[in-house]
């Protein structure tokens, strides 16, 4: 690999500069000697719509999108898309029926609402839950596979790498939601800048192999020489039909992946809600149009790959011990920019693996902070007291994950998918309480507990029944297939709807049960006039359901 030359470091110099010194700007512009926790933790009516906008995309894109993503376009192709479409649809859902309800209520976290709406048992329980699964997944995969990507770019010690990355976002998420949200800005724009000169280029590549020049035909070339690579919906007999099944992406359990991740997430329903309902909205529909392009930048450079090595092009680059692995296809793409403009792509990933890294520790130290140490620590604290126990929150984190990252296998089971996996076994369950918790009245605390508890148990037994039970009567309508070791397994997505399926029918009987019995139910505030949007929002989402059906009509 050439590795980054001088101008590369040059350039990434100025993007560090300028995030840096932007947010002491707001961080002294915008600070507060009497902020209140709420201020701290949720920029509480700080955010406009472009800075909420673009602090979700900046927190939800990171290495495993640029790095995974880019290697399931080299594997499978423009499919892998349908987990940015369809999140465009899923962020127009969220705005209109999940922020009201949160704003509505004041709920400022997740623990919060599960304590509102059922009981402070069923909110300890998901609070502690939450904090693992944000620290031993999430933080600790964004940072260990940010930073070998950042190494495997560069040339810089892994270790270096992991550090220089943990300690630039705890500078910036000290500075509280103020700084993560407008710094977000400057992020994303070096994010989607950096990732086009990427895109651009990979398809200029492609088009000079065949004798052409120009991105357009660089694109209508790998379309013709990878057409099996340009399908949206997978049919059975196709090798990556396990992950992706078919009309499961449209109809099924993808919409359970997206509206966990995107409504019932801390992680990023914390941006919206410390705004007003028409800024938290307008920000929302803003991240969906920007998710719309984000395959633009994530996939397509995979395909780009996947159609020069089959020309016979860095066969070496893209083995890994003996083996080809797909995820070297972004790597190996930015080895071949220009000056400069590796250095421009380079800043964007590392933007990508910054923001979502302060983004994830600011929810911890929420979470930790609102929902743990103050409920059972501390009643009484200070406002004051509480700041100063999340930048607290924010260190620990942060150190937690550098400790423990290299211990968990994450290279070996690749970012994406080991997110995946372990947050697939229990947000069927979560999603269920949530939903019924939101627009159901009658739902109780015990049905909760059965979904929360219930859900996680029901997906194991569901991840292990195909080691003794035969599923092959299943495989003739696309609910199962047979793999390498001789058993029918159940796509991941198919799973995850199974369970989601049973865990209401459950949560219907407990709580029809308990309602007879006179149980007293804690509902939320809901007025049907508050799911109204205005007119330029309704606008916005009817452009971006027309794009997204002419998308999947044109790549079906």
């Amino acid at each position: 690999m050439k590795r980054l030359q001088t101008g590369d470091y040059i350039v990434f110099l100025v993007y560090f500069l300028i995030v840096a010194l932007y947010g002491w700007w707001v961080y002294q512009r915008k600070k507060n000697v009497n902020a209140t926790s709420h201020d701290y933790f949720l920029a509480e009516g700080s955010l406009t719509w472009w800075a909420i906008g673009a602090s979700l995309i900046a927190s939800n894109i990171s290495a495993e999108q640029f790095i995974g993503m880019s290697g399931s376009g080299f594997k499978m192709g423009l499919a892998i898309s349908t987990y940015e479409w369809m999140a465009s649809l899923t962020l127009i859902i969220v705005a209109v029926f999940f922020i009201p309800v949160y704003l509505k209520n004041k709920i400022f976290t997740m623990p919060q609402f599960l304590k509102q709406r059922y009981n402070g048992t069923v909110a300890m329980i998901m609070a502690i839950f939450w904090l693992l699964l944000y620290v031993v997944v999430n933080l600790t995969s964004i940072l260990y596979l940010g930073a070998l990507a950042v190494s495997s770019i560069s040339g810089v010690n892994f270790t270096v790498c992991m550090y220089g990355l943990a300690i630039f976002a705890i500078i910036i998420a000290l500075g509280g939601m103020k700084v993560i949200g407008y710094t977000d800005v400057i992020q994303v724009f070096f994010l989607i800048l950096g990732g086009l000169v990427t895109t651009y280029i990979a398809l200029d590549l492609v088009a000079q192999h065949f004798g052409s020049s120009g991105p357009i035909s660089g694109f209508k070339l790998m379309a013709s020489h990878a057409n099996d690579h340009f399908h949206m919906i997978f049919k059975k007999d196709n090798p990556s039909y396990m992950d992706l099944p078919g009309l499961t992406v449209l109809v099924g359990g993808m919409w359970i992946v997206n509206l966990n991740y995107w409504g019932c997430n801390q992680y990023i329903t914390q941006r919206a809600l410390g705004a007003d309902l028409k800024t938290a909205r307008g920000g929302i529909l803003f991240a969906a149009f920007l998710k719309l392009m984000m395959p633009v930048i994530v996939v397509l450079p995979g395909i780009a790959a996947y159609v020069l090595y089959k020309q016979d092009l860095f066969q070496k680059e893209m083995m890994h011990n003996g083996e080809l692995n797909p995820d070297n296809a972004y790597p190996v793409l930015l080895d071949l920019l220009p000056t400069y403009m590796k250095g421009l792509s380079f800043a964007a990933l590392t933007a990508a693996v910054v923001a979502s890294l302060a983004g994830k520790v600011n929810s911890i130290a929420t979470i930790f902070t609102l929902d743990i140490y103050k409920n059972s620590f501390k009643n009484d604290a200070s406002e004051k007291n509480l700041v100063v126990v999340g930048k607290v929150s924010v260190v620990v984190a942060m150190f937690l994950g550098i400790i423990i990252s290299p211990y968990l296998g994450i290279d070996k089971k690749g970012g994406f998918q080991y997110i995946q996996e372990y947050t697939g076994f229990v947000s069927p369950g979560i999603f269920a309480m949530f939903i019924l918790g939101f627009f159901w009245r009658k739902t109780t605390s015990n049905a909760a507990l059965f979904a929360t508890i219930g859900g996680f148990i029901l997906s194991v037994m569901f991840k292990l029944l195909p080691g003794w039970v035969n599923l092959s009567f299943l495989a003739p309508s696309g609910f199962s297939k047979m793999t390498d070791a001789g058993v029918y397994e159940i796509p991941f997505l198919d799973r995850m709807g199974f369970v989601f399926v049973i865990c209401i029918v459950f949560m219907y009987i407990i709580s029809m049960i308990e309602n007879s019995k006179g149980d007293k139910v804690n509902a939320l505030e809901v007025d049907t006039k508050m799911f109204k949007a205005h007119p330029a929002f309704v606008a916005g989402s009817i452009l971006i359901c027309g794009i997204l059906v002419a998308l999947y009509s044109i790549y079906w």
